[in-house]
C-alpha cells in the first residue's frame, strides 16, 4: 500500500527540475525527469508528451504537457482537478479513449481502506483545454471493497480497465492484487473482474525491513499495473509493483498475455518468476518500479519512465527517471539494470 511524502503543491513547484534533452536515451545511461516525483505516468499525443503523477499534497490533478520528455517538469502545466471533498487523490493516469481524454485516479474519504476509483471526462482534442468531469466511481465488484492504481489499455477495439485491489475486505493481513475486467465504456465494466496475478512468491511478500521497520499489520503487494502492447504487437506486457514500498524489496514484476488471447482467462497470462530492472547495488538505490512506456520522437527507441527510490538520511526520496529499454527475440521487453547517479 502507498506510503508519500506531504508537501505543499508551492513546495512541490519548487522541487521540480527540468534536464537537457540528449539525441537519445541508453540503458548505460539514466536522466532524472522530476526530482521529486511519485507514480508516474505518460501518453503520446500528436507529437506532444502529456505526463501525470501524484502530488504530494494527494489533493489535486495536474497535467504537464511538452515535446521533450527531459524538459517535462519546465514544460507547460494545468491544474485540472481539485477537490475538498475527496482525500488520497492517488497514480492519476491520463488516456485517450473514443476521442476523449479520461483521467483515471483512485481516492477516498479520508480512510484508505474505503479507497475507490474514479474517472474524469473532458470532449476537448487538446487535454491541456477543456473542462474535466467526474464522471462517478467504477464500480469494481459488489462489496465495493477497496481498490487502487486503475490502469487502461484498448486491445482490437475493445478497452479493459486493470488495478489493484483486495480479494476480501481486510481483517488482519492485506493482500493486494492485480484485476482486469472488460470495459462497456471508459467509466463501466462490462465483465467480473478476473484475478490474473497476486503476490504469491517469496520476493512479492516482503513488508519487513531488515532493520526490523516494518508496516502496522502484513501487507503483500502486487499493485501499480502498467499495460502496453509489445512493438510486435505480439503480447500484452502488464508490469507492476511487488513487495512493500516503504521495504528495501520493492520491485519491478511482469506479465504477459499473446494480444490474441482471452485476457479474462487467467490461465492466459504468464507471470515472469523474478523481479526485474533489480539494482546491483542496494545501498544506493531501492524501489525500481512504478513505470511508464512511451516511444521517442524518433518512434523507434522505447523510454521507460520509473519511480527511482532511495533512502537517505532523512528518509525515503523518490524521484522520476528515464531509461531507453530494449525488445528481445520474443518481443517481450528488456528492461536491462537501473543506473545509479
Amino acid at each position: 500500500m502507498k506510503t508519500i511524502l506531504f508537501f505543499s503543491i508551492g513546495c512541490l513547484c519548487m522541487l521540480l527540475t527540468g534536464c537537457h534533452q540528449k539525441d537519445s536515451v541508453s540503458q548505460t545511461d539514466a536522466e532524472v525527469v522530476f526530482d521529486v516525483g511519485y507514480y508516474p505516468y505518460c501518453v503520446q499525443w500528436q507529437d506532444q508528451y502529456y505526463y501525470t503523477m501524484q502530488v504530494p499534497s494527494a489533493d489535486s490533478i495536474i497535467i504537464y504537457a511538452s515535446d521533450n520528455l527531459s524538459q517535462l517538469a519546465s514544460g507547460t502545466k494545468r491544474l485540472v482537478w481539485h477537490s475538498k471533498e475527496m482525500q488520497h487523490i492517488w497514480s492519476p493516469e491520463l488516456h485517450r479513449v473514443d476521442n476523449k481524454w479520461y483521467l483515471y485516479f483512485e481516492s477516498d474519504g479520508g480512510n484508505t481502506d474505503n479507497h475507490q476509483l474514479y474517472v474524469l471526462e473532458n470532449d476537448s482534442e487538446d487535454p491541456m483545454k477543456g473542462e474535466y468531469r467526474l464522471k462517478g466511481a467504477i464500480k469494481t465488484n459488489e462489496e465495493w471493497n477497496f481498490g487502487l492504481h486503475p490502469t487502461s489499455i484498448v486491445v482490437h477495439g475493445q478497452q479493459y480497465l486493470l488495478w489493484s485491489g483486495w480479494q476480501h475486505r481486510r481483517s488482519e493481513t492485506e493482500t493486494q492484487c492485480i484485476y482486469i475486467a472488460r470495459m462497456k465504456n471508459p467509466w463501466t465494466l462490462d465483465s467480473e473482474r478476473v484475478l490474473i496475478s497476486q503476490p504469491e512468491l517469496e520476493w512479492e511478500r516482503q513488508w519487513i525491513n531488515p532493520n526490523g521497520d516494518r508496516s502496522n499489520y502484513p501487507i503483500f503487494v502486487n499493485e501499480n499495473p502498467e499495460a502496453f502492447v509489445s512493438p510486435d504487437g505480439n503480447h500484452v506486457c502488464v508490469c507492476y509493483s511487488a513487495s512493500g514500498i516503504w521495504t528495501v524489496y520493492h520491485s519491478l514484476g511482469m506479465l504477459y498475455a499473446r494480444v490474441d488471447a482471452d485476457l479474462l482467462l487467467p490461465s492466459s497470462w504468464t507471470k515472469v518468476q523474478e523481479p526485474l530492472f533489480v539494482p546491483e547495488d542496494r545501498e544506493k538505490l531501492y524501489g525500481t518500479s512504478n513505470i511508464s512506456v512511451v516511444t521517442a520522437p524518433d518512434g523507434k527507441q522505447h523510454i521507460m519512465l520509473y519511480e527511482a527510490n532511495r533512502l537517505l538520511e532523512d528518509g525515503w526520496h523518490r524521484s522520476v527517471m528515464m531509461q531507453s529499454i530494449t525488445w528481445d527475440k520474443n518481443g517481450l521487453p528488456v528492461f536491462g539494470k537501473p543506473v545509479i547517479e
